[in-house]
């Protein structure tokens, strides 16, 4: 989606939305509502945003497995994702518009809300290196077979962090 059209499309949701989610009720509600106009949507079994290191490699800051799926959709309304394992390319553009979309759950004093935490994070990352890539990454489904290296990137992220927490792999 192009940075303008990202931007009104952001601009109409929260008219429509209101820029303060205060509760559970009302994150529902704006989850559902975005999911609305994304056509056969099905929350994934893991996304996140990962910059590239110097060596090459992907690294994600936050990996969510089967949790924190109001960011997955924010992000697939802004990168127009329609479903299925994909990673895209986020710009400053981009980034700074899914920010500003999910900047109204904050309010809600119930969740830590580390996505956009993470999110802030990466976008002074690459506002500050012009070098610096970074990809938002959707898996499907943890048994589906990966084309993109990107995707088996995170399905690895997501297994190690289980390891390290304790909690049963994925991957």
């Amino acid at each position: 989606m192009s940075s303008s059209k990202a931007e009104s499309t952001v601009t109409a949701l929260l008219d429509e939305l209101g820029d303060r989610w205060e509760t559970r009720e009302k994150i529902a509600a704006a989850r559902e509502r975005l999911i609305a106009d994304l056509p056969g949507w099905k929350d994934p079994a893991a996304h996140g945003l990962g910059v590239y290191d110097v060596s090459g490699e992907l690294v994600f800051g936050v990996t969510n497995a089967g949790e924190h799926l109001l960011p997955a959709v924010v992000m697939a309304t802004v990168l127009r994702h329609s479903g299925g394992s994909k990673s895209y390319p986020v710009y400053t553009t981009a980034l700074e518009q899914a920010i500003r979309l999910l900047r109204p759950a904050e309010a809600c004093r119930d969740y830590d809300h580390p996505n956009l935490a993470d999110w802030r994070r990466v976008l002074k990352l690459l506002k500050g290196n012009g070098q610096l890539e970074a990809k938002m990454v959707f898996v499907a489904d943890f048994d589906d077979w990966r084309e993109d290296d990107d995707v088996d990137d995170l399905c690895e992220a997501v297994y190690y962090d289980a390891k390290r927490n304790g909690r049963p792999g994925r991957g």
